[in-house]
């Protein structure tokens, strides 16, 4: 095959960079799990490349470019199944110790991961390689440590990480693996074929000086090879505990559950009753769980995590038909009810005008089945007896007398996970965040939530946390 002139190769892979960076500034509209600093990261290498491009001299025997490996990351990112990228290729830096207990120099400069993400409720790392097979070398040479070290030091800070630590190292050869070195990684690390299928086309236009639109930056990942190698396996499950969240406990939230289902659903609203229909009903009734390890029973659906702020919008007056009430209310009545919080609780009502609750949640919970922790169903019951209204009461009972005797929703104790319990608790950084975050995290289910500082002061600490966000809803006495 004829090798095209260096000066060719050089305006493709200018023209490559410029798409690649218009496809970077688009990645918060195209997954909104990817935040800004992962942008700039990927921004700052792309025109970095670039400029490297553009002070090349076309005088040059040959030319090397990282621009596919660029390209490879920012495909992998547009996939709808990867979510919650706290990080991109960037060094996770450790400090290991030898079996002696004294430090090793090995991980001390750090391992490179190309994306620290959340793939299949799992927190992941992925590790893109761009190279040509018959380049990808198992074992050490002159110039090239092999893949085999690579992969042994990205266990070994895998292992040893607490915050960032993964389930499994996801390996993304781009123009696929050679079967020798694939062989060995099954092998030696278990590796497995990745059970998910990644779009195989890019296709990026371009416009000609004439107006006409012209396919020339088209890219094929038909050749891609994508292993899974697992880290560690999930802790063996504790048993439900029965508890003060039953929900025929002896708050004023669970005395309103003796009402007629009949009276409920004729005065809670129809959005509410038919979007806890939609949610997966469990043949288990949630008292089984006392007998039924939870492992097996979470196991066996698509779980979400509610925080309290995720059941107070599901009750809400405010998501409920009260925006009209509210709106028709004087102005200094309402200033007299919600006092500082009155231009809050505006915001919201003109949100839900514009964007109702329900709905939003609606595609949400669709098929889904709930876990509330502990310390979730009690604060939640608290503020309800305290703030509540009559109706929003009926709700929050039926919220939680339904859906729990029907196996939809279960509560669990708090069991926060390892690495969310690693991070050290702030202002930012709650403790009572941690327990029902790091619960969810647990469980491998996203959590639900308005908690947006909490997501934040997560994801400023690199770590990939699995959320849902939505609007917040407040308790308005409805």
């Amino acid at each position: 095959m004829r090798k095209e002139p260096i000066v060719v190769q050089l305006e493709l892979a200018k023209k490559r960079c410029r798409r690649v960076i218009e496809r970077i500034e688009a990645l918060p509209a195209f997954n909104n799990n990817i935040n800004a600093s992962c942008q700039h990261t990927l921004l700052k290498l792309a025109q970095s490349e670039l400029s490297f491009l553009c002070r090349s001299s076309s005088a040059l025997n040959s030319l090397s470019v990282n621009i596919g490996h660029i390209e490879a990351v920012v495909h992998i990112l547009q996939q709808p199944f990867i979510t919650g990228v706290s990080r991109v290729c960037k060094p996770i830096f450790l400090s290991p110790t030898t079996k002696n207990g004294q430090k090793s120099d090995s991980c001390s400069k750090g391992v490179h991961v190309d994306i620290v993400c959340t793939l299949n409720r799992n927190p992941v790392w992925i590790l893109v390689s761009d190279r040509n097979p018959k380049y990808i070398l198992w074992n050490q040479s002159k110039k090239y440590k092999g893949l085999k070290f690579r992969i042994e030091q990205i266990l070994i800070a895998a292992k040893s990480s607490i915050a960032l630590k993964p389930s499994s190292i996801i390996l993304f050869f781009s123009n696929g693996l050679g079967s020798l070195v694939y062989e060995k990684l099954k092998e030696e690390f278990g590796a497995a074929e990745l059970g998910l299928e990644f779009s195989v086309f890019d296709f990026d236009f371009t416009e000609d000086s004439e107006g006409e639109w012209i396919n020339v930056l088209a890219r094929t990942y038909q050749e891609a090879c994508i292993l899974e190698i697992k880290v560690y396996e999930i802790r063996h499950a504790v048993k439900a505990e029965a508890s003060e969240c039953d929900a025929k406990g002896s708050s004023p939230v669970a005395a309103e559950a003796e009402v007629s289902e009949d009276h409920m659903e004729r005065n809670m609203g129809f959005s509410f009753c038919f979007l806890l229909s939609r949610m997966e009903v469990c043949l288990l009734h949630v008292k089984d769980a006392e007998r039924t390890k939870l492992q097996n029973l979470l196991g066996g659906g698509d779980f979400i995590n509610f925080d309290t702020t995720a059941l107070i919008a599901l009750i809400s007056g405010i998501s409920n038909g009260a925006t009209k009430k509210l709106l028709a209310t004087p102005e200094g009545e309402l200033r007299q009810r919600f006092k500082g919080n009155y231009e809050f609780v505006i915001g919201q009502v003109m949100s839900e005008i514009q964007n109702p609750m329900h709905m939003e949640l609606g595609s949400i919970l669709s098929g889904k089945r709930g876990i509330i922790c502990g310390s979730v169903c009690s604060e939640f019951k608290d503020l309800v007896a305290m703030c509540g209204g009559s109706n929003e009461k009926l709700r929050a009972a039926y919220l939680l007398r339904k859906l729990m005797s029907f196996g939809a929703l279960m509560v669990v104790p708090d069991c926060p996970s390892d690495r969310m319990m690693s991070l050290p608790t702030t202002r930012k950084l709650a403790l009572k965040n941690k327990l029902v975050f790091g619960t969810g995290d647990y469980w491998h289910a996203p959590t639900l939530t308005a908690n947006m500082a909490f997501v934040r002061a997560i994801s400023q600490t690199g770590m990939s946390l699995f959320t849902i966000v939505h609007k917040p809803r407040a308790l308005t006495g409805d």
